[in-house]
């Protein structure tokens, strides 16, 4: 292949990933509003600690390990914040 082509793979690969953290996040906000509806904690470190145990699981490379679980870190941080965000957005149409 050519620089260009792969150029043209990971372009489509990159459009593939929004779509999928697209949907992880429209997942994650609906699981933060069951959350909010059953006053569960946002935050829940022991389920992050099995979301990175089944990324690490399922890694068959190149990339390490640990490098696939900072990236997974910063996108669990992500949806945490849409999660968060999303819950003082209601409570802000509540107090209106």
């Amino acid at each position: 292949m050519t620089l260009e082509e792969f150029r043209k793979e990971i372009d489509e690969l990159d459009r593939q990933l929004v779509d999928l953290l697209s949907k992880r996040a429209e997942a994650a906000l609906q699981a933060g509003r069951l959350k909010v509806a059953t006053s569960l904690p946002i935050y829940e470190p022991a389920r992050e600690k099995v979301i990175y145990e089944n990324v690490r699981s399922v890694n068959k490379g190149p990339l390490p390990d640990i490098e696939l679980t900072h990236i997974f870190e910063r996108i669990i941080d992500v949806m945490r914040a849409l999660q968060r965000n999303e819950l003082a957005s209601q409570r802000n149409a509540q107090a209106a």
